[in-house]
């Protein structure tokens, strides 16, 4: 369980909150996707979760854990991170990269073991990514980086798994397969956290929608409630209308030109 209760975060010399009071729960079992404009808040919310920025007011849980005053190692071993942007400070055998998920799991100065190797396997199989178990890190495509970092926050474990933009760089096929990867995890009783632009692909995945406006929470629920032609319209300030896909009657945003 993730709960986010009336969270501030203000960046150094920004004039407004990055976040204003948000306010919010990702129960376990359940894909909770975070949408929004750009500048809404959405990265900020998986900063917050990390540690990465502090909190002005308000809080942010993982479990029983305040993420203000928990012990990191201890945080790694429940919740597990992709975020939108990463680097490996020098090239890794890919292997070797979704390895260092484990350390969490191990103190200063153990070693890992077969277990570990296994974990990393079998999350690098989840991940779609077997074939690039041997390669370099920096001889990777977008999206073959893409899988690997999932690999590599699979290899973590945890009960929590949140990611930021997960489909970026991925094709139509990869896209879909994270998605339905991400599904069976949450059906299988984890807390999936996604931030994403692609309102669309969430609408068919999540079991519900939080939508941020000027770091508050202007809707949330069922992709049904959130994805209301009136609701987008005021939070995107461009013309368009709902419908539902034909074949599995999820809501779809179809975007109109102005004239």
């Amino acid at each position: 369980m993730i709960t986010v209760s009336q969270a501030v975060v203000r960046y150094p010399g920004a004039r407004v909150n990055a976040l204003d009071g948000a306010s919010f729960e990702a129960p376990p079992g359940c894909v909770t996707a975070v949408v929004g404009p750009n500048g809404s808040g959405k990265s900020t919310i998986v900063r917050a979760l990390i540690g990465q920025v502090p909190l002005a007011g308000g809080s942010v849980r993982v479990g029983a854990l305040d993420v203000a005053v928990a012990d990191r190692r201890v945080l790694a071993r429940t919740l597990a991170v992709v975020t939108q942007r990463e680097e490996p400070a020098f090239p890794l055998i890919v292997r070797e990269y979704v390895m260092l998920g484990r350390y969490p799991h191990h103190g200063a100065w153990s070693a890992l073991g077969p277990a570990d190797a296994e974990a990393a396997d079998a999350a690098v199989a989840l991940a779609g990514a077997e074939s690039l178990a041997w390669r370099r890190t920096d001889e990777l495509s977008g999206g073959e980086w893409q899988r690997v970092r999932l690999a590599r926050a699979l290899a973590q474990g945890g009960e929590v798994l949140v990611l930021d933009e997960p489909g970026t760089f991925l094709d139509v096929a990869h896209e879909m397969a994270v998605f339905e990867r991400l599904d069976t995890l949450a059906r299988e009783g984890r807390t999936i956290l996604l931030v994403s632009h692609q309102l669309n692909l969430v609408a068919r995945f999540a079991s519900q929608i939080v939508l941020l406006h000027h770091g508050r929470v202007a809707a949330a629920g069922s992709p049904s409630d959130v994805m209301r032609g009136d609701v987008l319209e005021s939070v995107y300030e461009w013309p368009l209308v709902v419908s539902r896909d034909p074949v599995i009657g999820a809501p779809v945003l179809v975007p109109l030109r102005k004239r």
